[in-house]
């Protein structure tokens, strides 16, 4: 039978302690939940319009196609619009030099991550993307060093909110989707709605609060990633209290 004790701490106001059950899981977006990609995007495209000597008003348009979609298949497309000397491989292998260089995770999401492992949680990072840069971002931020596992759609060509990413990502971390858990992220259909549709109860980063799709909304709504953890981190205590 599982046996979960919760016990107070001066670090963590409630630590749970697990013994011979399954950890829980909770699986985390990356882009805008645990770092502001939206930002270092930005950053990263007034600097590569200047290094490249391109006009001002070229810098808007070079973000939205990395907003829409950030491949080396991109960069074929802006070498080729801006007749850039540059091979395809040199442009990607720089940008995902100048994105580590920018990308951070706060502190406290950091100090969060440990404090869920700590509690007894299985914690993972499901996001879409190319390899090369969302481990990229992984290494230069610290995250991957805090967590259980992480899947990257490119991985296995498996993207949210298809199940099956959610499926890879849970085995990433030593558990299976049957187990139950947590999906955390900003993107109503890839994040919720997957995570939903995966079996798991979902908590929606959303800055404004104001949930805008006539979808079923998440479980739980926060502004940010270490208000997602401290309810997680309540969640469990609350769990323990009353199971104990």
């Amino acid at each position: 039978m599982s046996v979960v004790k919760a016990v107070r701490s001066q670090s963590c106001p409630w630590r749970i302690r697990v013994r011979d059950v399954q950890r829980l899981l909770v699986l985390f977006d990356l882009d805008n939940t645990l770092v502001d990609r939206r930002g270092t995007l930005a950053d990263w495209a007034a600097v590569f319009t200047a290094r490249h000597g391109l006009r001002d008003e070229e810098q808007a348009h070079i973000l939205g196609m990395m907003a829409e979609r950030a491949y080396p298949s991109t960069f074929d497309t802006i070498r080729t619009r801006y007749r850039l000397s540059m091979s395809t491989v040199q442009l990607w292998g720089a940008y995902c030099a100048d994105i580590a260089d920018m990308v951070s995770c706060p502190a406290e999401v950091l100090d969060g991550l440990d404090e869920l492992r700590a509690a007894g949680w299985r914690v993972g990072v499901a996001t879409n993307g190319a390899v090369d840069i969302q481990r990229a971002k992984l290494r230069a931020t610290g995250i991957s060093e805090r967590v259980d596992g992480v899947f990257v759609s490119e991985e296995a060509d498996a993207r949210k909110p298809q199940p099956r990413h959610f499926a890879l990502a849970a085995a990433r971390c030593g558990t299976v989707l049957s187990d139950g858990g947590w999906m955390v992220g900003d993107n109503p259909v890839n994040d919720i709605g997957g995570g939903r549709s995966a079996g798991l109860r979902t908590i929606w980063i959303g800055s404004d609060g104001f949930w805008s799709t006539d979808d079923p909304g998440p479980d739980h709504m926060v502004s940010n990633a270490r208000a997602a953890i401290d309810f997680l981190l309540l969640h469990a205590a609350d769990h323990a209290r009353t199971t104990a």
